[in-house]
């Protein structure tokens, strides 16, 4: 917290200079930096970002406490860095592609938007949506005609052909085409710099590349790499050109491997992540993004017949209930890790199970908060703007009932929530 020397010098240079839009005091507040709590704080907001954060007993006697936050704890606003807001799992949810339009997801993704910032969820990377979606989601929020949290979306997926994000696998051939670039598959060099050329066009603001294959793709390879070196390392020196980082869904430890080694910025699930891969990352920076409540959900629908398709229904058994355990690995080894959870695949609004599972696999309660914060503000590249309530950041601000660090599920119960200085949920 603010020494008084510094709270004295801004009470007097800037509290009385115009009249401040909200002064919140937090019985608890989660310190994200130093990984402590403190008790009564105030945090002074003018308009959208912060202005001070001190001892309640340091406000000036002509400032007023416009709410007052007892028995509860608040925090950074959280930050889940694996989503995708436009849809949900279900089991009809392979045929929705040919019966919904886009028209029907986008309108379906509303309620998905909004259950994510009432969960305390103020910022979320949509790593992969079709048509564009996410992209939109994200520019109707900023104009401020839907409620949510803020995005940072991928757009379209970029695999290679038969690929975990190939839109076409599955179908029969006379659907089946030979997409391309602009689709989000390619095949050599050239097809992978225009599409990452594309996603620029297209408005996106990070990559994302699925370097293995996947659970619930329509193809029966769920770990094999699907890239080779020269087609990651086109895809990684395109992006670095356009800004972008670049995010790797993986599950096998050689695509995986190989993803690191080209400079992706993130490992996305890492199921049967290795020594040889932790060693890797531990030495390139890169972030590991687990995804356990993926897991868990995929392995409990996998029993239920008919959810998922013949295809599916075995690779999910396979890897769903391996993601925990190789979160304690990861974390135990010293890899840097960020919270996301793949939601989508599991419920909207139910990100906060991921917290319980990565503290029941070793992490602690502290640090699973941090890994939702500071962490995440990192990877996503917002550390300017968010990650910790501190003068000069976007007042994104969030309050849960009790203390989450002594009792991690209390992050279920989310009392208030803030984004940008906007009050969007107090109970």
């Amino acid at each position: 917290m603010m020494r008084p020397a510094i709270i004295g010098l801004f009470a007097s240079a800037l509290f009385s200079s115009h009249a401040l839009s909200e002064v919140l005091v937090c019985e608890q507040l989660i310190d994200v930096r130093s990984g402590t709590l403190a008790n009564w704080q105030a945090i002074v907001i003018d308009g959208e970002r912060i202005q001070a954060v001190m001892d309640e007993s340091d406000l000036p006697g002509d400032m007023t406490v416009t709410t007052r936050l007892e028995g509860q704890t608040c925090m950074p606003g959280l930050m889940d860095m694996h989503v995708h807001i436009i849809s949900e799992s279900s089991p009809d949810g392979f045929t929705k592609q040919f019966r919904w339009n886009p028209a029907d997801f986008a309108y379906g993704s509303v309620k998905f938007a909004e259950r994510t910032l009432m969960a305390g969820f103020t910022l979320v990377r949509d790593l992969g949506s079709s048509h564009n979606l996410a992209i939109s989601l994200r520019d109707a929020i900023n104009r401020g005609d839907i409620v949510g949290p803020r995005i940072i979306a991928a757009g379209k997926s970029i695999a290679t052909t038969g690929g975990h994000a190939d839109p076409t696998n599955g179908r029969n051939r006379a659907l089946m085409g030979d997409p391309g670039p602009a689709a989000g598959v390619v095949n050599g060099v050239a097809d992978a710099r225009k599409a990452v050329r594309q996603r620029y066009k297209e408005g996106a603001d990070l990559i994302k590349i699925t370097a293995t294959g996947g659970v619930l793709s329509q193809a029966k390879n769920g770990q094999n790499p699907q890239f080779k070196m020269d087609e990651l390392r086109a895809i990684i020196d395109t992006a670095v050109d356009y800004g972008f980082k670049v995010a790797a869904h993986a599950h096998g430890a050689d695509g995986m491997y190989r993803a690191v080694d080209a400079g992706v910025a993130s490992i996305e699930h890492g199921t049967f992540m290795d020594e040889r891969v932790m060693a890797l990352m531990k030495e390139r920076g890169t972030y590991y993004v687990p995804t356990i409540i993926a897991g868990k959900f995929v392995a409990e629908k996998a029993e239920i017949d008919g959810f998922f398709s013949d295809i599916v229904r075995p690779k999910a058994r396979e890897v769903g209930p391996t993601i925990q355990g190789t979160f304690a690995k990861a974390y135990a080894a010293g890899v840097k890790i960020a919270f996301g959870t793949d939601t989508g695949v599991s419920a909207h609004g139910d990100n906060w199970k991921e917290f319980v599972y990565m503290v029941e696999a070793g992490m602690p309660a502290m640090e699973a908060i941090q890994s939702a914060t500071v962490a995440a503000a990192d990877l996503s590249g917002m550390s300017q703007d968010l990650g910790a309530i501190e003068a000069g950041k976007l007042a994104d601000i969030v309050a849960v009932r009790g203390n989450p660090i002594e009792r991690i599920d209390q992050m279920e119960h989310v009392s208030f929530v803030m984004k940008g200085g906007e009050v969007v949920l107090a109970r």
